[in-house]
């Protein structure tokens, strides 16, 4: 859901003298040629450990993601919100389990990746070490945060990656219909009581600009993108993605009758979209190092999940030997 937030990756190292020009040579053809790259085939270790970063923290921000939403179940106005929500969830945990499972073909191992991520190694989106405060946070991170998601989503079904542009297919479907049915109940609140529609605002507010993240640092202080895009794993940069979506959402809170938390927003006839305030990029890159609101407490939430569902892990893996002891008889 929440792959180009982070920016600067360190351990992604440029593409060795070692590897065989040939092979480098054929690769890169396949991927001008928008062929996808599969499992088995030859790829630089380069573009192999970008994608093991990338598709990682996607996993894993589909699984944090569902800790602020599921904490709202109980919590939900009606019936149908809990059912709504409670499908939501789980489709994040379906799409966490894709993502491991598109990383896992690149040489990683599940046990790996949840280390890194419990270990503090691995990131996942800086939107969830926000908290959600009344049931309109809950609105207004299906239509905005899972909106940015898609605007991130949509071209990774052409990425180069084979597993990966597949696994983003279902995702993309699922993810629309998260965006729907926040809307759906942020229109509820903004044509609610007057305490209602405050609360739409207030929401929309404190979500606006963690949205605007989402999409990762500025291009000029995004070094992986040039080469991310060279490689067909990302189609557009972050810039541009950040773009389309305030074009698109702004209209969309027009119609909600909510004001857009920033003086500087303008119609640009010119360039046929809107102009926009400065991202506080302080916050942004705090929030990259863990010290979002309630990063600490997400974090705790995964680890203790972790260890109390050690049982359940035992008994599938018991249950799994079992099988194939008798299927071996």
């Amino acid at each position: 859901m929440y792959t180009t937030e982070l920016g600067k990756q360190p351990n992604v190292k440029p593409i060795g003298p070692a590897e065989d020009p040939a092979l480098l040579e054929a690769f890169e053809a396949r991927v001008a040629a928008d062929e996808f790259i599969e499992p088995k085939d030859w790829m630089p270790e380069a573009y192999r450990r970008t994608l093991v970063r990338q598709i990682s923290q996607h996993a894993h921000s589909e699984i944090v993601g569902m800790l602020p939403e599921g904490n709202w179940i109980t919590r939900a106005p009606s019936l149908r919100r809990k059912q709504i929500l409670l499908a939501k969830v789980q489709d994040e945990a379906g799409h966490g389990l894709y993502l491991y499972c598109a990383a896992e073909t690149l040489g990683t191992s599940r046990e790996e990746m949840i280390e890194a991520l419990h270990s503090g190694k691995a990131k996942y989106s800086t939107i969830f070490n926000y908290p959600t405060l009344t049931w309109a946070d809950i609105a207004a991170i299906g239509w905005l945060v899972d909106g940015a998601a898609i605007m991130n989503q949509v071209p990774l079904q052409r990425t180069s990656y084979g597993p990966y542009a597949r696994a983003m297919v279902r995702v993309c479907k699922e993810e629309s219909f998260h965006q729907r049915q926040g809307y759906e109940a942020m229109t509820e609140l903004a044509n609610g009581t007057a305490a209602q529609k405050r609360m739409a605002q207030d929401a929309f507010n404190r979500w606006w600009w963690p949205s605007l993240m989402m999409f990762g640092p500025p291009d000029e202080n995004s070094p992986n993108t040039a080469q991310s895009m060279r490689w067909r794993i990302k189609r557009d940069t972050n810039d541009e993605l950040r773009q389309k979506f305030v074009d698109i959402t702004v209209p969309q809170a027009e119609y909600l009758g909510l004001t857009v938390p920033d003086s500087a927003l303008k119609w640009n006839d010119d360039k046929g979209g809107y102009d926009f305030g400065e991202v506080d990029w302080d916050e942004f890159y705090a929030v990259v190092r863990g010290e979002g609101p309630v990063a600490r407490e997400r974090m705790t939430a995964r680890r203790e999940a972790w260890e109390q569902g050690a049982w359940v892990r035992e008994a599938a893996a018991a249950h799994e030997a079992k099988r194939r002891k008798r299927a071996a008889a």
